[in-house]
């Protein structure tokens, strides 16, 4: 992982879109440790400690918590804006799916209903784009209007390098599968981030820090909030 300077929010959807058929081989071969041994079952603990009858996963990818999710009883729809992934995501009739690119979310009103919750799922990788989603967020919820982010934990995700937001960039080396093209994301100080969501209205109820057995750090953390 780099920090780069040439890097932005369009080459973030467009690595995405190069790399769908590479990173569904990897959720489908159970490659990511760290989802089998924490993070994925800590996301839904966390959203079950709190309840909500309806959510919106945004930045679903191909849909594995959308479904787990409906799964629970839960009315899950899940979105995303690469095709190849909502594609896989539909093929298991299971949860409802819908292409929208994080700029259809905020510019073109493209979900035509209101939810319990919305969750994050290790899917805030731009920078303006992010920002702007988290500002849209609010018009999709009603009732208890829960915000469930899961992203890494900065002291995993800075790693050797210093601690300043900045654009990064994955190279995929430790994974089999074939990535066609290095994937670009940004990384936030968590008092970044925790700043981005009070200036959007957001209140923080709670942040979870899910600790790897093995490694006894942070595999992630979690932040969620309230709109109220």
């Amino acid at each position: 992982i780099f920090i780069m300077s040439n890097l932005n929010d369009e080459l973030v959807l467009d690595s995405w879109n190069n790399n769908a058929s590479a990173w569904i081989n990897t959720i489908e071969n159970n490659e990511i440790e760290s989802r089998k041994l924490v993070t994925n079952q800590a996301i839904v603990d966390a959203i079950n400690s709190y309840s909500p009858n309806s959510i919106i996963d945004v930045g679903c990818g191909e849909g594995w918590l959308t479904r787990e999710l409906t799964a629970m009883g839960i009315e899950a729809w899940g979105v995303d804006g690469v095709d190849k992934l909502i594609e896989k995501a539909r093929l298991m009739n299971c949860g409802r799916f819908l292409v929208a690119s994080y700029e259809d979310i905020i510019n073109v009103n493209k979900i035509d209903r209101k939810f319990d919750a919305a969750v994050c799922n290790f899917s805030l990788l731009g920078k303006e784009t992010v920002d702007n989603l988290i500002y849209a967020i609010p018009s999709l919820l009603e009732n208890n209007q829960l915000l469930f982010i899961q992203t890494l934990h900065p002291v995993i995700g800075c790693g050797e390098l210093p601690y300043i937001d900045g654009w990064r960039e994955e190279l995929w080396d430790s994974f089999k599968s074939e990535f066609k093209q290095a994937a670009p994301w940004y990384f936030r100080k968590l008092e970044t981030r925790i700043n981005l969501l009070k200036s959007a209205g957001f209140s923080i109820l709670e942040c979870r820090e899910p600790m790897n057995p093995i490694t006894q750090k942070p595999a992630s953390i979690i932040l969620i909030a309230s709109s109220c």
